[in-house]
């Protein structure tokens, strides 16, 4: 390199008002190429965006080089799913220039939050695994925790949900239509994944030849940390083709098959999580998996060959996380570069792997917990077959020489499941290969104890911890609710933003009269702003004087929003039987996406929908109900919806829920939760009290015992007037005329095939809680003082305490010192 090029120093940008002016203005003309006079708002706010991210990159280079001058040892997050939201608020609130940014553009006639409104959400995740992925990225900054997240910038993402007479209909969301002015294309970070192909064994080496290869590229987004100098980096990578282009094919006029590599190359990156009832779809998935683990491994092993001779020190320098079990071909992966790519002994790779690999288990159910066919992976990956088959093979010849003669504790922790077809158990893998797995709750890791690690628990005892999960208070309360975050700084000052414990001192304002109205005018104005947010996006009138019971989450049959739409019937029919009662109005709404070959949650979408319609368009009921289903539901929906909720809906069946993170946002907005002792539901009521929330239902030990001892729901039906009532009404078409049999496949799970998330056996005791929650809301300053009280005991549920904890615990990677 030049030496005039090495001393070379960057002006250093302002932060004032007339500085961000000038940056804002030059980058219209001179990166968007536009002048004042033809600028669309669009424009104005890359101009906008870039002129932030400027400001960032003098702190990334520092963090960067920091990181590099004292050696540190860094976490490697690996994710499918990142829900980052939008990054231009989140940018100005860690670099505290909002005000400076609303004055600049102000002086140049433009409007905030009209421009930060035009933003797309990354499309980059379904729920909430990836919103947890991005909150504990955003602590790492935060905490100056040196770490990377890793995953796939995927083209389209999941889809954009639009209703089409009350049914979900999926559209591409073309969120990178109009560029992403936060990344940075990486074009000389690029690595080959290969696929296919053959293994050619000469005695302890192999070789995989004759693959078809994809390129990995990388794209780099900055993630800023609050009030610290610390940015960490995302780097998500992107799917191109070895050759763009066939120019002989082309030249001969078949320009089809010319761009058919191309376009089957970059497939990979296309779509997340394609639609796996296909043999094809299932193939790509596999291909998803193995492609991002391969470019991250990859990736870090190059970091540290840069900066290191040998693997001697590579577990003292790397530690690499699974974000549930989607990374998992990140453990033969690493195996395979350690033993083929740089002859590291098999010995010493498989214990370099289970020194740096930790894994987070989400689920506790059996067909969640991922698995492929060994077919496939023979087919699609024949090199990392063979190597799980070794480590399979060594895995279980300890475990026989440690119990001798028994073939069913093999059988039960074999990697391969020997049934009808064979299959890879992905959790096996991550669990064998981590030092550390952790469940997300003190339920949710008592129960893997228990239950679908129990054999691992008794052959690597303290492996499986417990660190419950958080989430970071600067997007889901400064930034989603900031008149409540103005009303509690005025009282308590700012420190909770990093500091959220501090939130506890408003306990002794929960009976302060001043205080209590200054918190109900803080929902009541979030409450106007989501009523008008449902006008524009449905054309659905709903009162914000009413109170707001809310559902938003992904849909599965295990979440029960179907239990939900029982109790909306059940008040309808309750009505209208007694319309002179003094009902307390109720506004119910849902919000969130199934997969779309998820033909019963679907319907279950479509039953919300016809329902509300019913309700909605019905004049004795008006005032008293409505019920709303707020499309595409997604971070910045959330945003919306959850600062305005009353009544937060968590009622999955208990010891289905890992944890759940949506109860925690609407606690800490000041909602009640309704639901189940299930996942963080029960650290929730330990913080907050369970006379400060609505539970019920059956627990898990509950519901272990009654499906052993046989659960009959079509018993309750019968024995239950009201609920026989409601299931009758949606089974004969009362609330679909048109198609009466229509909600007929609803009715027979629950009572023909055994009801098997128990939303009978719990329906009762749900009435009854929602009467209670009715009792209460009468009275508006008991109710306040609750919802204060949740507020002021979520300190334990930031993501910050989690990220700690991984970083002590789990990862043992120190902050560095700035």
């Amino acid at each position: 390199m030049d030496s005039k090029a090495r001393s070379f120093d960057s002006e250093e940008i302002g932060a004032d008002v007339e500085s961000l002016r000038r940056s804002i203005a030059n980058h219209l003309r001179y990166t968007v190429s536009k002048d004042s006079v033809g600028a669309s708002k669009r424009d104005w706010l890359v101009a906008l965006s870039m002129a932030v991210r400027d400001r960032l990159v003098e702190r990334w280079m520092d963090t960067v080089q920091r990181q590099n001058k004292q050696n540190v040892k860094r976490i490697c997050y690996l994710s499918m799913e990142f829900l980052p939201g939008r990054t231009l608020s989140n940018a100005l609130l860690a670099l505290g220039l909002h005000d400076e940014c609303h004055d600049a553009l102000r002086e140049l006639g433009l409007d905030l939050d009209e421009l930060a409104a035009l933003e797309h959400d990354p499309a980059l995740g379904n729920g909430g695994l990836g919103r947890l992925a991005a909150c504990f990225l955003d602590s790492m900054s935060t905490l100056g925790i040196p770490g990377l997240g890793y995953g796939i910038r995927y083209e389209y993402g999941l889809f954009a949900q639009r209703l089409h007479e009350g049914r979900q209909v999926e559209y591409p969301d073309h969120w990178l239509v109009a560029g992403n002015p936060w990344e940075f294309v990486r074009p000389e970070i690029k690595y080959t994944i290969q696929f296919g192909g053959r293994v050619e064994v000469n005695g302890k080496s192999a070789r995989w030849i004759d693959t078809d290869d994809v390129l990995a590229m990388a794209y780099d987004t900055f993630v800023p940390g609050f009030d610290t100098p610390a940015v960490n980096t995302l780097r998500l990578w992107s799917a191109t083709a070895t050759e763009a282009l066939d120019l002989s094919l082309f030249n001969q006029g078949n320009f089809t098959a010319a761009v058919e590599a191309k376009n089957t190359s970059e497939n990979v990156s296309r779509v997340l999580y394609p639609d796996d009832s296909t043999e094809h779809g299932r193939e790509l998935r596999l291909q998803q998996g193995y492609f991002f683990a391969s470019a991250s491994l990859q990736d870090m092993l190059r970091r540290h060959f840069d900066v290191h001779k040998g693997v001697e020190q590579l577990a003292d320098k790397l530690a690499i996380h699974l974000n549930d079990t989607h990374p998992a071909f990140a453990v033969p992966e690493l195996m395979r570069l350690l033993v083929d790519v740089h002859q590291v002994s098999w010995t010493l790779a498989w214990r370099l792997c289970t020194r740096i690999f930790s894994y987070t288990n989400h689920t506790l159910m059996a067909e969640a917990l991922e698995t492929w066919p060994v077919a496939m992976l023979e087919r699609v990956l024949p090199r990392h077959m063979k190597i799980i088959f070794d480590i399979n093979e060594q895995f279980l010849d300890q475990v026989r020489s440690q119990y001798p003669g028994d073939a069913e504790l093999l059988r039960r922790v074999s990697l391969i499941d020997e049934g009808h077809e064979r299959r890879v158990r992905m959790a096996h893998l991550s669990v064998l290969a981590s030092h550390k797995v952790n469940g997300v709750s003190k339920l949710h890791t008592q129960l893997l104890r228990e239950t679908i690690f129990a054999d691992f628990d008794k052959l690597f005892p303290g492996r499986i911890v417990n660190i419950t999960n958080g989430i970071t208070p600067r997007r889901w309360l400064a930034l989603a609710n900031p008149g409540l975050a103005h009303l509690v700084d005025r009282h308590i000052g700012g420190q909770w933003r990093t500091r959220l414990e501090q939130l506890e001192k408003l306990k002794s304002l929960a009976g302060d009269a001043e205080f209590a109205a200054a918190f109900r005018d803080a929902k009541t104005a979030s409450k106007r702003h989501l009523a008008d947010y449902v006008m524009r996006e449905t054309g659905i009138a709903i009162s914000p004087e009413s109170l707001y019971d809310v559902q938003i989450k992904r849909f599965h049959e295990y979440k029960r929003q179907l239990l939900n739409v029982l109790h909306l019937v059940t008040r309808f029919n309750r009505i209208l039987a007694d319309p002179s009662r003094p009902w307390i109005p109720r506004t119910v709404i849902f919000a969130g996406k199934s997969a779309s070959a998820y033909t019963m949650a679907k319907l279950v979408i479509k039953l919300i929908n016809d329902v509300a319609k019913t309700i909605n368009e019905d004049p004795r009921v008006d005032g008293k109900l409505k019920a709303v289903f707020v499309p595409n539901y997604g971070v910045s929906v959330a945003t919306i919806i959850i600062p305005a909720a009353d009544l937060s809906q968590q009622i999955s069946l208990a010891g289905t829920e890992a944890s759940g993170t949506g109860n925690m946002k609407l606690a800490l907005n000041g909602a009640l939760t309704i639901g189940t002792e299930d996942g963080a539901n029960i650290e929730i009521r330990e913080a907050v009290g369970a006379e400060n929330m609505f539970i019920f239902g059956l627990r898990a030990g509950d519901v272990r015992r009654l499906r052993a001892t046989g659960y009959q729901s079509r018993e309750i039906y019968e024995s239950n007037a009201q609920l026989k009532e409601v299931l009758d009404q949606i089974g004969s078409g009362r609330f679909s005329p048109d198609e009466p049999r229509r909600f007929l496949p609803i009715v027979q799970s629950l009572l023909d095939y055994r009801d098997h998330y128990m939303l009978l056996a719990d329906y009762a005791e749900y009435v009854a809680a929602q009467e209670r929650v009715d009792a209460l809301y009468t009275d508006r300053d008991a109710w306040t003082r609750a919802a204060i009280l949740n507020v002021a005991a979520m300190g334990r549920f930031s993501s910050d305490r989690a990220i700690r904890e991984y970083a002590q615990d789990i990862w043992r990677v120190p902050p560095i010192s700035f």
